[in-house]
């Protein structure tokens, strides 16, 4: 079944697909009869019928039941090359809800802020096309890029912050033995974090933790640490 997001709520019974979904409606080939979803910014799920020439026949509306219970923001310091694409899609189907680049004392790669612009557009149309892939209630957001110490004082809002680091912490499971609603989690890039970054970050209330014993690429780390989270906070049942 084809999904996609719209950029309003739909009060009538039906609905046009325009821009960039109709792009993805022709690129499907719809039939008409074929069922469609859309969800709107407000989390209803609409399933609807193809009528043709990109209307939609809305048949039933229902909150969006396949969003997390908790909402998690990475703190992703950026990594080399591409990466960052492949760990904004992989997290979006994994159920993260928020993305923050960061740029680490560790971080080789530090674009300008006019190429890090084009890049953050790239990265929220990767999240936009992971969350239409793997059935969403909502696009989560990339944000804008920012320093290791702006990302700890944001970090300061969420009931629960978990620093994953390469020296050490305590595993997951002791961590968030009760369940918050928020949670943000730190990665870093090729090289980890600096002693002065993860003594910043604990001071603004995350708690230092592990991923086991064997160190994990730049790519690898957020996926295992969203993981185990989603596991944790028991969204894998």
């Amino acid at each position: 079944m084809a999904w996609f997001f719209s950029e309003s709520e739909i009060e009538s019974g039906s609905y046009f697909l325009s821009g960039e979904n109709a792009a993805h409606a022709k690129v499907l080939r719809l039939r008409d009869g074929e069922e469609v979803t859309v969800v709107t910014p407000l989390g209803i799920q609409c399933e609807c019928e193809y009528a043709g020439d990109n209307m939609l026949c809305v048949k039933s509306r229902k909150p969006c039941q396949n969003e997390p219970d908790v909402f998690v923001t990475l703190y992703q310091a950026l990594p080399k090359g591409d990466k960052m694409e492949y760990i904004v899609q992989k997290c979006v189907e994994l159920g993260v809800s928020k993305i923050v680049p960061v740029i680490s004392a560790r971080c080789v790669s530090r674009p300008d802020k006019k190429s890090l612009e084009k890049k953050r557009v790239r990265w929220q149309k990767i999240a936009l096309n992971a969350a239409m892939q793997s059935r969403r209630g909502i696009i989560p957001e990339v944000c804008g890029c920012v320093s290791f110490g702006e990302a700890a004082e944001l970090s300061r809002a969420n009931d629960a912050t978990v620093f994953f680091y390469e020296e050490g912490g305590a595993p997951v499971r002791e961590i968030l033995k009760s369940k918050p609603g928020t949670i943000g989690i730190f990665i870093g890039s090729e090289g980890g974090f600096e002693p002065a970054e993860a003594e910043l970050a604990i001071k603004s209330g995350a708690a230092a933790a592990t991923l086991g014993k064997r160190i994990l690429r730049a790519e690898t780390a957020p996926l295992a640490a969203l993981s185990v989270i989603m596991y944790q906070t028991g969204n894998f049942d």
